[in-house]
């Protein structure tokens, strides 16, 4: 299949559920539509339509206050977070790509959302250090082999029952295959991403599904309660 931005990839899901279900999105404000379509014109990622939608129900639900979002691109994300929470809502961003930076800042001058969205130059792994949080949703959107060594502090800034969604996790598919069978280039990427899925699956302050929605997304809740074989424990 081909992507927008014409990348030769594989489905999760069948093609056709994907077309069909994209069929019936109901569109995003134009500014959106517009940095969408000058970030697939551009070859820079942005979150997949099925990934919009489950994201704008995730907020609808939450409501979070105050949001933290690891890996800024372009600013698509962060301005489709502020626009689609129904509460009032102050986002921190970070991001290294110093190309992409001026692009985000400008975005969010165009959205006239410059004094709610604070956007963190650097490398995440220091940045994450700096803040003290805690945030009520964490969205990790960065380079897919730092995931597992930005969750103990992404978990640190993450508040009781806070919400914290990651993307790209199933890799088009190649998280299922044997290391042998990825691409050489790829290994370490899929080894770090089996290990940030079998941590979020299995520690003991997170309940997390793991969906294949677009490249796929975890969406993990925090609780100050600890848990052994599904059994609650003071």
């Amino acid at each position: 299949m081909q992507t927008r931005s014409g990348i030769k990839t594989t489905m999760i899901i069948n093609e056709r559920f994907v077309t069909y279900l994209n069929s019936l999105d109901s569109g995003n404000t134009r500014l959106l539509e517009e940095i969408e379509q000058e970030a697939l014109r551009t070859d820079v990622p942005i979150i997949r339509r099925e990934t919009q939608n489950c994201l704008k129900l995730l907020l609808a639900l939450k409501k979070p206050k105050h949001i933290l979002e690891v890996g800024t691109a372009i600013g698509f994300s962060a301005i489709f977070m502020k626009t689609y929470n129904p509460a009032e809502c102050r986002i921190t961003t970070i991001e290294n790509y110093e190309k992409r930076i001026p692009i985000a800042r400008a975005n969010f001058l165009r959205a006239g959302m410059e004094k709610d969205i604070q956007l963190i130059e650097g490398d995440a792994a220091e940045a994450l250090k700096s803040l003290s949080g805690p945030y009520d949703m964490i969205f990790m959107d960065a380079a897919k082999g730092q995931y597992i060594y930005f969750l103990p502090q992404v978990l640190r800034l993450l508040a009781e029952d806070g919400m914290l969604v990651s993307d790209n996790i199933l890799q088009d598919g190649d998280i299922i295959e044997s290391r042998y069978a990825v691409i050489r280039r790829n290994r370490t990427i899929h080894k770090r991403m089996r290990m940030y899925l079998y941590e979020l699956t299995h520690h003991e302050q997170l309940v997390t599904a793991v969906l294949p929605v677009g490249d796929g997304i975890t969406v993990s809740s925090k609780s100050s309660r600890k848990s052994i074989g599904g059994e609650q424990l003071e």
